[in-house]
Order: C-alpha cells, then sequence, then structure tokens
C-alpha cells in the first residue's frame, strides 16, 4: 500500500508541474500590437491566429494536467481515509 501512496504521490507532483510548465509556456508567448494607422497583410493575421491558436492549445494542455493532479490527489487522499478505517 505504501508503494501506491508513494507512486501517486509522484504522479500528483508530476501533473502539477507539467501544468505549471504549459502555463508558463503559454504566457511567454505575446501577441504583436498594432496601431490604428498600420496596415494589416494576411502575413499579419496569419502570424495573430497562430500565436493565439498555440496559446490556446497550451492553455487546454495545462488545465488538463491540473485535473489529473486534483483526480490523483483525491484518489490519494481517498485511500489514505480507506485504509485508516480499514485498520
Amino acid at each position: 500500500m505504501t508503494i501506491s501512496f508513494l507512486l501517486l504521490d509522484l504522479s500528483i507532483v508530476a501533473a502539477a508541474f507539467l501544468s505549471g510548465m504549459f502555463w508558463w509556456l503559454a504566457s511567454r508567448k505575446r501577441l504583436r500590437r498594432i496601431c490604428r494607422d498600420e496596415m494589416l497583410d494576411h502575413a499579419d493575421f496569419n502570424r495573430m491566429v497562430v500565436a493565439y491558436n498555440r496559446t490556446q492549445i497550451l492553455n487546454a494542455r495545462a488545465a488538463i494536467a491540473t485535473a489529473i493532479a486534483g483526480i490523483l490527489a483525491a484518489i490519494r487522499l481517498s485511500g489514505a481515509m480507506i485504509a485508516e478505517l480499514i485498520a
């Protein structure tokens, strides 16, 4: 039982670390600011859409990693409570 709890704890730490890394990577990508007088061409629109899509993908991965960490933590705490009740 101790080994399974240790593996769950390590999985929680890994998922939380991945979540933080994904959100850090998503926050590093900045969209280029434009002014009112600037003429935008198709390449500018393409760059903005690609940057937006990449940030959205990283945010989705971070949300999934956070959900996994929460689910694993719930399993770990439930297992510890059940082990206390049985013993």
